[in-house]
């Protein structure tokens, strides 16, 4: 039965966004849809009844509402389920995909849940330093491992058991599927990731999201001077750049435009709307990209950050790194990994110093002297290089 305030709540797949004058469906993640395959499993597990179909909250605050597909009672209290991703109108390669939750209950005399996460078929593992989950896990990442252990929780509670819940999650196709993303390049082999912050698939085009940038870069820099700050904002590509600031007052106040990838078309807009300064914040893992002139930093673009890390060690570091330790830079799936060889040599700082120059020369030339701006590069355990 459904419950009153599951009434009030949006459904996921039946929002829709304007892209571009288009109005596009959106979707839900494979870690929705992992959550989502892992609840009716472990129901199926405690009580040997099947739901037709799932219904779970998202980060988002929507809802994501799948049917339930493959259903199997594997052996005692262990059940398997699985539910096809439906990414709306978003271009993904994993739309469709079907993913399985395989889950064994067993009870103990104790209080609580214990849940513990693994993957099976069609689910990728890292194989390098440097990405969330460590070398050897299934790339499973922090949120979707959040939302499965909050389902198996909640239905567990329900049906009044304690113990330990054993979760496999495996992908149908998942191998062949993740040849068509990124995973093969940063180092996860044999499958997809499951994936996704905020537990919704929204999609934009690029053309609708580039003009985006410019609406609310105007709005920014009108607010900036109603507060008193000038016409000074700060853009960042993304979530991470927002959690960075969130942890640093004098950030506090000044209005954040989001650009994603599109650095070079935030920094034209800056120009055109008349800014007197802008401050950048991002990642290493974009932000690396600008030293080499990259101003549109999706990894479909371009993706040379070892090899601009490598050459600036390499330019101001010489005497401290050797051949083995320029190639495994090169070797690396991310700069946070980069960056934990140049601590071993003690390279990073003149390194960083050297790629936020670099990055600084390619933003002034860009601007032509416009406005002012400020560069900023962090990474989410060294905080600010």
């Amino acid at each position: 039965m459904e419950k009153e305030d599951e009434k009030e709540r949006k459904i996921a797949t039946e929002q829709f966004v304007n892209c571009g004058g288009k109005m596009m469906r959106c979707g839900f993640t494979t870690g929705s849809a992992a959550a989502m395959a892992t609840m009716a499993a472990a129901r199926a597990a405690a009580t040997g009844t099947f739901p037709d179909y799932a219904r779970i909250g998202t980060p988002k605050g929507w809802d994501a509402v799948a049917e339930i597909k493959k259903r199997a009672i594997t052996g005692k209290m262990e059940a398997q389920c699985s539910v096809k991703k439906d990414a709306g109108d978003d271009p993904d390669a994993t739309d469709g995909i079907e993913i399985s939750a395989k889950v064994r209950l067993i009870p103990e005399e104790r209080a609580g849940i214990s849940v513990e996460i693994t993957g099976g078929r069609g689910i990728g593992i890292v194989t390098k330093p440097g990405l969330e989950q460590e070398v050897g896990a299934p790339a499973i990442n922090s949120v979707p491992r959040a939302m499965i252990e909050e389902n198996v929780a909640r239905v567990c509670a329900e049906s009044s058991f304690t113990g330990k819940a054993e979760v496999e999650i495996s992908a149908e196709g998942g191998e062949e599927i993740a040849k068509k993303t990124f995973n093969p390049h940063i180092g996860i082999i044999g499958g997809i990731s499951i994936l996704g912050t905020s537990g919704v698939v929204e999609p934009m085009s690029e053309r609708a999201l580039v003009e985006s940038i410019g609406v609310e870069m105007g709005v920014a820099l009108s607010e900036a001077e109603s507060r008193g700050l000038g016409r000074h904002i700060v853009v960042t590509p993304g979530n991470y750049g927002e959690d960075f600031l969130k942890k640093r007052p004098e950030f506090g106040g000044i209005p954040v435009v989001k650009c994603s990838n599109f650095i070079g078309k935030a920094i034209d807009f800056a120009v055109e709307k008349k800014a007197e300064r802008v401050t950048f914040v991002g990642h290493a893992g974009k932000f690396v990209k600008v030293a080499g002139g990259i101003m549109d930093t999706h990894s479909h673009t371009a993706d040379c950050r070892m090899e601009i890390i490598a050459s600036h060690a390499a330019l101001t570091s010489f005497d401290a790194l050797d051949k083995s330790d320029m190639a495994r830079i090169l070797s690396c799936a991310t700069t946070d990994a980069a960056f934990d060889i140049l601590d071993e040599t003690g390279a990073t700082g003149a390194t960083c110093r050297s790629i936020i120059r670099a990055a600084k020369k390619h933003i002034a030339r860009r601007i032509g002297g416009a406005f002012r701006f400020d560069f900023l590069m962090f990474t989410t355990t060294r905080g600010l290089l």
